[in-house]
């Protein structure tokens, strides 16, 4: 071989290494915006939760290498959990990021997500609310873009109400119980009422409804009616400083803590520490336990956290009820994209097709098991009809310093009680907006 020959192969082969790393493609990107709320009156909760979708992203991005090699990439929108900047923030991200459109929006809020209930349709951006938002976007016939996953607000008392049943040796023990559902005074507050007198109607309970003004700082003249008319069991649907506030007034009235049972959103850590030792023994219910102990928490401890990239600067709260919230999310989200991408590809995902892999979402006990999500997450299975897809809680108890689960697995709601009311509600949604709900064959047919 020729010195010229030689040297014309050493300059082409160091052409072809320096050109390779221009050559490569950048890796695929799906954009994530999160309305996150740090900061305000709610951010003791606000943190945990966002901590468990953000640690969430990171695994699947280091250890999975992303969700089938599309790198996950997300945005911080900071809303106070204030209607309005979150609809704001909504606005400003909501044409994606470094050309990856956006597949799914967390609202992360009762009144944020209803605020944007019509937006997102508009837009073509599914809405995932898990343990809030609007009941009757469980039908998506009629909410195409809302998906009330999990477990909605109706769930959650026909669940409290089926875990009353056990205690007492059955529905049929229900007949002639008072149940008083001390309720925070707003539309969050007064969401359970229609099920419950539903739910009283058919298993013969007395059904007693006691607002509470918000912020609910002085509950003293409730529980002086509870102390006189004596119900069985009290049905707590708070928010913030309401939770401790009413377990500590029922202490001191004589109520046992005992046969209270908190919503969702009365059910966390926040919710019991500030009402020290007298909230030992109280409940909650809720579709997102408490503990460090299911697998996929053992994971992101070992890849995450014990190597300092969690995003929770108070590591007490990994494992937390507010932080297996965020990572609840996360996973339904993550899962949804999976599914997307098995009908359209391993890339980045639009709105239009995240609302296609949220309607088909599928986790089974082999998936949650492959996860390692079993017994975190409840088996869900999604369709056109069926925005919620589980309908099932667990019931925590405090002991004084954590939860502990109490229930015998997930406590079912009855569903096939609830969603025909549930439909006829939605049908007249839909008349009153003029909308003309989709059928599932139509639905399924404009997929393809």
């Amino acid at each position: 071989m020729s010195r010229l020959v030689r040297a014309l192969r050493a300059t082409a082969l160091a052409a072809s290494l320096c050109a390779a790393p221009a050559a490569m493609a950048e890796p695929a990107k799906q954009y994530f915006p999160l309305a996150t709320f740090r900061v305000g009156a709610y951010a003791s909760s606000g943190i945990p939760s966002w901590a468990g979708v953000i640690d969430y992203f990171r695994y699947i991005n280091e250890i999975e290498g992303g969700i089938n090699g599309v790198k996950l990439i997300w945005d911080e929108c900071e809303t106070e959990w204030a209607v309005e900047k979150g609809v704001e923030c909504y606005e400003r991200m909501k044409g994606g990021k470094d050309g990856s459109p956006v597949p799914i929006f967390l609202p992360h809020g009762d009144p944020v997500s209803k605020a944007l209930t019509e937006k997102s349709v508009a837009d073509k951006i599914p809405l995932v609310t898990t343990g809030y938002g609007r009941t009757e976007a469980i039908d998506g016939r009629v909410f195409p873009y809302s998906f009330t996953v999990l477990f909605s607000f109706w769930s959650e008392a026909s669940s409290a109400v089926n875990y009353i049943a056990e205690q007492v040796g059955g529905k049929d023990k229900l007949k002639g119980l008072k149940i008083a559902t001390v309720y925070h005074d707003s539309p969050y507050g007064k969401e359970t009422q229609t099920p419950l007198a539903l739910l009283a109607k058919t298993y013969g309970f007395e059904d007693i409804q006691i607002p509470v003004p918000h912020p609910g700082n002085d509950q003293s003249a409730q529980w002086a009616r509870i102390r006189q008319i004596k119900p069985d069991w009290v049905f707590l649907r708070g928010w913030g400083v309401m939770t401790p506030v009413a377990i500590k007034t029922a202490a001191k009235t004589g109520f046992p803590v005992d046969h209270i049972i908190g919503g969702i959103w009365s059910g966390s850590e926040e919710d019991v520490r500030p009402a020290g030792s007298v909230g030992k023994g109280y409940l909650a219910i809720t579709p997102f336990p408490a503990s460090q102990d299911f697998e996929i928490l053992k994971k992101i401890k070992a890849a995450i956290v014990d190597k300092g990239k969690s995003d929770l600067k108070d590591l007490k709260s990994f494992g937390s009820v507010y932080y297996n919230s965020g990572l609840i999310e996360a996973i339904i989200s993550v899962e949804a994209i999976r599914t997307a991408q098995a009908r359209f590809g391993n890339r980045p995902i639009t709105g239009a097709e995240g609302q296609w892999g949220l309607e088909h979402l599928v986790l089974d006990e082999d998936r949650l098991r492959a996860i390692g999500a079993e017994g975190l997450v409840q088996p869900l299975r999604l369709s056109i009809k069926d925005h919620e897809g589980g309908g099932a809680g667990k019931v925590l108890q405090w002991d004084g310093a954590k939860w502990t689960i109490v229930s015998n697995g997930w406590v079912k709601s009855d569903r096939e009680l609830l969603l025909p009311l549930i439909y006829e509600r939605a049908a007249a949604y839909a008349k009153e907006k003029g909308i003309t709900p989709r059928s599932v064959d139509s639905a399924e047919a404009a997929a393809q």
